[in-house]
């Protein structure tokens, strides 16, 4: 694949590319030349957790305390 560089030297990256590295705004990607080629690496997340913080939501009317209770009640049976 091409891409062109704007005059301010931002390049575009296709995607299909984002959608296969996983690829997102705020995503690091670190650039490097290797034998007169442009190299770009995806840089993995530093806060492993970050990706999934905010996304599991507990049932509807139930607290933390009673969920987690329930959770290790049923891995005792």
């Amino acid at each position: 694949m091409t891409t062109i560089i704007t005059p301010d030297g931002c390049i575009a990256i296709p995607q299909v590319l984002r959608d296969e590295l996983g690829l997102r705004p705020g995503s690091v990607v670190e650039l490097v030349t290797h034998n007169g080629e442009l190299v770009g690496r995806k840089q993995p997340e530093t806060d492993v957790f970050a990706r999934w913080r905010g996304k599991g939501r507990l049932p509807a009317g139930t607290t933390t305390d009673q969920f987690l209770s329930e959770t290790r009640d049923a891995d005792r049976r």
